[in-house]
């Protein structure tokens, strides 16, 4: 399946914002979209963390991060 272009990718963003959203609201979501199709390009490269990676950093926090 095809990505759609930018200006459709920005009407479907506009139609799924809530009555009432603000600017604020739309920059939000329009950085969260492109913090995934970033993940998702990063992940198609091989670029992602592994199982242990992740397991030292939740470590680090403080987090259980089970076995």
């Amino acid at each position: 399946m095809a990505t759609p272009d930018l200006s459709q990718q920005v009407h479907e963003l506009a139609d799924h914002l809530p009555p009432g959203a603000t600017w604020d609201d739309v920059i939000e979501q329009a950085r969260f979209r492109k913090a995934v199709q970033e993940g998702i390009a990063a992940a198609d490269r091989g670029e992602f963390a592994s199982d242990e990676d992740v397991r030292r950093v939740f470590r680090k926090w403080g987090v259980d991060a089970g076995a």
